[in-house]
């Protein structure tokens, strides 16, 4: 029975959505454990460092079911690593909720519900991973999904653009680029962006300017 598929689960929890066009709803997330890639500025490395629990199918679900109507977020961690995320999408949308995917850009999105919002993380230079993105994923994406790409620098911003320009990206889906803040100020993006005139919104971390000291769980 799919619902009693055990799925490896860093955490649950209820919080606003922070960074896509989603941003400010009340959403739930189901943060996946285990990560292919290990970028340089990953902000939840507890995700594949830390403990992680089983959790069925059926017990996401009764944990959701605290929290009707809202929006649901996949994320991680990498949640396509794991097989058991397909019948958990499913479900989701048997229920009738929005689902957010947020993937690093890595796995194929092939097998993703046409239903389902995606949020594709691109990774620059500065993540040391950018050669392990999947181009052909930009096939699979539509106008309600999301390209995100993590600035760090100069060389970083360069990167994207080229991508953006090269393949479009605009006209196919929102686009965003979002400062890593430690490396980069949002102002200097911001500018970079209007210097340009670059087709991209700018993105930051709504959830780490509501609560700052927080590291997990929001």
């Amino acid at each position: 029975m799919d619902r009693e598929t055990e799925l490896k689960i860093a955490e649950l929890f209820y919080s606003i959505q922070g960074e896509s066009s989603h941003a400010g709803y009340p959403c739930f997330f189901i943060r996946f454990a285990d990560c292919n890639l290990r970028c340089t500025y990953c902000d939840t490395r507890y995700a594949y460092e830390g403990e992680h629990k089983s959790h069925s199918i059926s017990r996401i679900l009764a944990e959701l079911g605290k929290y009707p109507g809202v929006l649901v977020e996949i994320t991680g961690g990498e949640p396509l690593l794991q097989e058991g995320v397909y019948p958990l999408i499913y479900e989701l949308l048997a229920l009738g909720r929005t689902v957010l995917l947020e993937t690093n850009g890595s796995l194929s999105l092939e097998r993703v519900p046409a239903q389902v919002v995606k949020i594709m993380d691109m990774k620059c230079p500065a993540s040391d991973m950018h050669e392990k993105m999947d181009f052909d994923n930009f096939a699979f994406m539509a106008p309600k999904d999301e390209i995100k790409f993590v600035i760090s620098s100069r060389e970083d911003y360069n990167w994207g653009k080229d991508i953006v320009n090269s393949y479009e990206l605009h006209n196919k889906t929102t686009v965003t680029f979002s400062p890593a803040t430690t490396w980069l100020s949002p102002a200097v993006l911001a500018q970079w962006i209007l210097d340009d005139r670059l087709p991209v919104r700018l993105r930051l971390q709504l959830h780490t300017i509501l609560w700052p000291d927080k590291t997990k769980g929001y």
